[in-house]
């Protein structure tokens, strides 16, 4: 029963994957790659991790998302533009990317499978102790503090330069 949900869920983050490369409206786009991340969030709890399914729709579908809708209808991309990909363009795209996807699923398909994680010694029983979400939480602020810091910062500075080059051009 779980492989069919997974299945399905997986038919829904493919499709809605599809629609948001292939709207027009930057909006309807953002709003497919939703639907998308709540797909991948279900796929997530069916492989029993609840842990990265409440991230993947806190931080992605939650704060990313709104994040890129406010800057999309702050810089009024509603309307399109000369670079939409249009007719045989867009399809001949989308043939070479599904082809891409067929060939590497049919290399993966006759490759052994992977053998099984070894974790060191002890390292279940630190998982155990310390629970998943403070087994994250620790290398993160930690170790990862610095560059995940860095990392918000070009964000930031990626959405400013955007609303900054185009609001010269209005």
């Amino acid at each position: 029963m779980t492989l069919t949900f997974f299945w399905i869920f997986g038919v829904v983050a493919m499709a809605a994957g599809l629609l948001c490369i292939s709207r027009r409206s930057p909006v309807a786009s953002a709003l497919w790659l939703v639907v998308t991340l709540f797909a991948l969030a279900a796929m997530y709890v069916l492989l029993d991790a609840q842990f990265i399914a409440a991230l993947q729709v806190l931080v992605y579908a939650g704060a990313i998302m709104v994040l890129f809708l406010f800057v999309i209808m702050l810089l009024n991309l509603g309307r399109p533009g000369p670079t939409d990909l249009k007719g045989p363009v867009g399809l001949g795209i989308g043939a070479l990317l599904a082809g891409t996807l067929l060939l590497q699923l049919r290399v993966l398909g006759h490759a052994a499978p992977p053998a099984a994680i070894q974790l060191p010694e002890g390292t279940m029983a630190a998982l155990q102790q310390q629970g998943m979400v403070a087994s994250v939480a620790g290398p993160l602020f930690d170790a990862y503090l610095i560059p995940f810091e860095i990392t918000s910062l070009l964000l930031l500075a990626a959405i400013v330069g955007a609303v900054v080059l185009a609001k010269r051009k209005l």
